[in-house]
Formats: structure tokens, sequence, C-alpha cells
């Protein structure tokens, strides 16, 4: 494993991060990317931290707060060291009511209830995040989380209410450093001005949608996060599976696969499939998978600390972890740019445009 700092702190993260949306499977469209259960989350946590990994991500929403409960569970039966590991987990969406199918008729009635009038039980407000943090401290059986992030933008709740109750947050101990996730440009911008200048703790990650067949983060996201010196966690590298290289252009592809119920995240399926067809042979020659190819792609960019890897099975896993000693040539590289790039959009053909002089002289 490799291991590098997560962005301007002292914090030390390894380059591939354990992922836990696969834990649990309760709910919603939950069920559809994984139903892991205790022992198969025991097995995934220890074959990672085996291979190096000291870094695990979960959410609250995760199958209704059960993989939280689940990574803190397999946490404590593999014996990891605490001071060793870096948790992460975040807070935003509504954690609804699982309701077992022998439920009641009052548990059932309360949680329509629940999903139907509560108002405060998402979002970025004070109360949320105060509510919210202690929450995800209880089902994961921790006394702190390492990296708290916000995980989505709120429409209502203003930027600076939420950085000043990320900061209390930190100041009451139970949280170590905050992040974010699927933010754009300009309010990452106008969050980390407000916590500078009230010297508050500042957002110290993005964790944001990032593959080599969707590379819109490097618009805006990246040359701010590389400006300000935030760690970029790419989530879903493998676009939902789509870069496993087990699909085709004629649909044909696991019946099981994630992909083939839940089309998620986008992706321009003619790109994505010319992409795919130049890394088979990059990975025929080195006798890896397309999947590890792409993986290897990401840990390349020199913008990207830690790649989230999510995994159903062990082996599955420990495919995904090799993409770590997969090297890529500058050649390499160099095509798969090519034929992956963004589009030129304004005003960045603009900007290229009147900055060829200014290069030119230095």
């Amino acid at each position: 494993m490799i291991y590098t700092k997560l962005g301007r702190t002292g914090l030390v993260v390894s380059r591939i991060c354990l992922g836990t949306m696969t834990f649990g499977g309760e709910g919603g469209i939950w069920k559809f990317v994984g139903e892991q259960k205790q022992d198969e989350a025991d097995t995934l946590v220890r074959t990672a931290f085996d291979a190096g990994v000291n870094f695990f991500d979960t959410a609250d929403v995760y199958s209704a707060g059960v993989s939280e409960r689940m990574l803190g569970q397999a946490i404590r039966n593999n014996n990891l060291p605490r001071d060793e590991i870096v948790v992460a987990t975040k807070v935003f969406g509504r954690v609804s009511m699982v309701v077992p199918d022998d439920g009641s008729d009052v548990e059932k009635a309360e949680a329509e209830r629940r999903e139907k009038q509560a108002r405060n039980i998402s979002g970025l407000s004070r109360k949320h995040i105060m509510d919210g943090v202690d929450a995800s401290l209880d089902r994961l059986g921790l006394d702190y989380i390492d990296l708290y992030q916000v995980h989505g933008t709120d429409p209502l709740t203003p930027i600076e209410e939420t950085v000043e109750a990320l900061d209390a947050v930190v100041r009451s101990g139970k949280v170590r450093y905050v992040g974010l996730c699927n933010m754009p440009a300009w309010l990452i911008m106008k969050a980390i001005a407000y916590a500078d200048k009230r010297g508050l703790a500042r957002f110290e990650s993005c964790q944001m949608y990032y593959s080599i067949a969707g590379r819109d983060l490097e618009r805006e996201v990246v040359p701010l996060a590389n400006d300000q010196r935030l760690a970029i966690l790419p989530w879903s590298p493998l676009a939902g599976g789509f870069l496993s290289g087990k699909f085709s252009r004629d649909g044909a592809g696991p019946n099981d696969a994630r992909r083939t119920v839940f089309d998620f995240p986008p992706v321009d399926k003619d790109k994505g499939f010319d992409i795919i067809d130049a890394m088979r042979p990059i990975a025929d020659a080195r006798g890896v998978s397309v999947a590890q190819v792409a993986l290897a792609w990401l840990l390349h960019q020199r913008h990207v600390t830690s790649v989230i890897i999510g995994a159903r099975t062990a082996a599955q896993l420990t495919d995904n972890l090799d993409s770590i000693n997969v090297k890529l040539t500058a050649e390499d590289l160099a095509g798969l740019d090519a034929l992956s790039a963004l589009k030129p959009e304004y005003p960045g053909w603009m900007l290229d445009r009147q900055g060829m002089d200014r290069r030119g002289q230095v």
C-alpha cells in the first residue's frame, strides 16, 4: 500500500479507501447496491486492513444506518487498532426508518408519518448536524469520527450556519476533521473563505464523483482543490461498475451487477465503451483486469488523494486493491487522457487562448 497526507492536514491515509455502501442492503436503493451481512463485512474490512488500507468510509443514510453499525462492528470483531485507522462518515440525508416485514401496524404507521411529516431529519442545519453526529457515533460505537463530511448541498441552510456547526462538533472532540461531498466549486470556496475569516474548522477534503469516464470534476473543482490544498476522494471510480469491463455495447452484462438494476452515475455510454476498448489491451499486456486499469488511471492523477472502492466479495476487493501495483506508462496515460478528455467549454477555452502568450514567457 501507498500512503499520503489528507490535503493540508497531518492525517495520513492509504491511497485506497474501503467504501461500505454495500453493507446491509436495507431499504430503498441500497438492496441493489449490496446486501453484505456482518460476517461478509468483517471479511472485507479484514482483507482491506491486511492489505494496508487504513481508511474506511460510510454514511448515515447507507442502508438506513445499518452500514455504520456494521462497519463499527467489523472494526471491533477484527480488533482493529482505533488509533491506526481513519473512519469517515457523512451527514445530510434522511435516515429512513426500516420496519421488518413482520413489523407491527404501529411501527409501519410511525415510519410512514416520519417520512411524510418530519422536516428536520435532513439537511445541513445546526440542529441536524448536532443530532446527526451523535446518532452516527452511537451506530458506529465509536468515541469520535476522524472525517465528518457533509453529504450534499442544502438549498435551505446558509453555508455559514453549516460551517459554524461543523466547527462546533470539531471543538467538542466528536470530530477530528471535516470534509464535503457533491458541492459546486463556488460554494466550497465561499465556505472556506468564511471559515478562514472566522478562524473556524474548514473543509479539508472533497468526496466527489470522478472516473476516467466522468471527468467533469476537472473543470472547476480540481483547480480549486489544488489551490486550497483540499484532498480529492473519488467515489464510484468504476462508474457504478460500468468500467469493470463486464458490459458490452449490445447491453449484455452480469444479471446481478449493480449497473443492471441501478444505472448510476450517468455515463456517456458510447464514449465509455471507447475508453474500455482502449483499456483492454493495456490490461491484457499486464495480465490485470480492466477495472484495475481504470482505478490505476485515477491513482496516477496527482490531484487524487485516495480512491474509494466498494466490493461485494473478497475476490472483487482483492482485484481492486491490486490496482495500486499497476503502473501506467506515459504513453498509456497520454492515450487514455486524449480519449477521455472533456470537451472544451467556456470560459475554459477562452482562458487557454488568452493565456498562451503569458505561458510562453516563462
